[in-house]
């Protein structure tokens, strides 16, 4: 059996057992869960800058996001809570919409 040290999906152990195979897992201390949520999030961020494709880039954000909701989660949020702060701040500071590039800032004197 292979060494796979690597958090998944709730569904991922009865989708393998369904398929006739075998896997050992458990279940994460939560100290540990936020080091493989964190981890976990670099590599879902890294497939997305490998997407080539819309469809694929869409599919590894939507994985980015049940991380992240899950990374809140452990830090006492859940997701409209998240929301709300997301929100406040656009409303606060604006979104991304616009396409701003910042090129340069003059020094405060």
């Amino acid at each position: 059996m292979a060494e796979y040290p690597k958090l998944v999906r709730d569904g991922i152990p009865g989708l393998i057992t369904s398929q006739g195979r075998s896997c050992t897992s458990r279940i994460l201390e939560p100290e540990e869960y936020i080091e493989y949520l964190r981890a976990k999030l670099r590599e879902e961020t890294a497939e997305y800058f490998k997407a080539e494709s819309d469809e694929h880039a869409l599919e590894e954000l939507a994985d980015m996001l049940e991380v992240i909701r899950a990374l809140a989660q452990t830090h006492g949020a859940d997701s409209e809570v998240l929301e709300n702060i997301r929100a406040e701040k656009a409303e606060r500071r604006g979104a991304f919409k616009e396409r701003i590039l910042l090129l340069q800032l003059e020094e405060a004197h």
